[in-house]
């Protein structure tokens, strides 16, 4: 796409006991916070390699007691970071996209979460690209929600808070609301939110040199260790 827009990266602090709980066992709260870091750090370096991108974390929680905190608040100087707002994370959603269009109004938006950490720049430029073409972009993710969600107007991301999210229909159900108001285009990669261990060790698998695959061999050889 010509011009800018924004890449929204909508992330939570990645404190030890709240960040990743279903990955222990067999990892350890600490080691999940880790791992939860290391997949927001390699997100935010996609986003910050687009040239064109403008980069925005919607964040949820605070860096105190972050794993990893000096590398994240590094990466995140680089960044405009807004605080998440809403009772669910519907409305949550929908607020970033708000506070987007009022601080860049008529600014485009490529969504995405700390969960892919397999995300590249190409990909993410490939996304914006699309919405020369549609006023929407879905792509769903292997458990049925979706890994990015990009909009001409993200004004009209008001809709995402009447959708239920975390269902293996979330994805079906946030085309459906859309579709009354755009013309969507699907995109064709699926990629695999990591929830579990068994999603952490197959999204490592296909990026082994990144801070996300040394955290889940970590967790791994601790693990075989014990």
């Amino acid at each position: 796409m010509n011009g800018g827009w924004c890449a929204l990266v909508v992330a939570k602090a990645p404190v030890p006991g709240q960040a990743k709980t279903r990955l222990c066992p067999p990892a350890a709260p600490r080691q999940a916070a880790d791992l939860a870091a290391a997949a927001l750090l390699d997100t935010l370096d996609a986003a910050l390699t687009v040239p064109e991108a403008v980069p925005v974390v919607a964040l949820a929680g605070q860096l105190t007691s972050a794993a990893r905190r000096g590398e994240l608040s590094g990466l995140l100087r680089r960044c405009t970071v807004l605080a998440q707002r809403g009772p669910d994370l519907g409305a949550r959603l929908a607020n970033a996209h708000a506070d987007v269009a009022r601080l860049w109004p008529g600014m485009p938006v490529v969504q995405v979460g700390m969960d892919t950490p397999q995300l590249t720049p190409a990909l993410l430029r490939s996304v914006a690209d699309d919405l020369h073409r549609h006023e929407a972009v879905l792509g769903q993710a292997l458990d049925g929600g979706w890994w990015v969600l990009a909009l001409r107007d993200p004004a009209r991301a008001r809709v995402l808070a009447g959708v239920p999210m975390s269902r293996p229909d979330t994805a079906a159900l946030t085309r459906r609301a859309l579709a009354t108001t755009e013309s969507i285009a699907a995109r064709t990669e699926t990629l695999c939110d990591v929830d579990t261990m068994a999603d952490a060790i197959s999204v490592a698998e296909l990026i082994p040199d990144s801070r996300f695959a040394a955290a889940v061999r970590a967790i791994r050889t601790a693990a075989a260790s014990r």
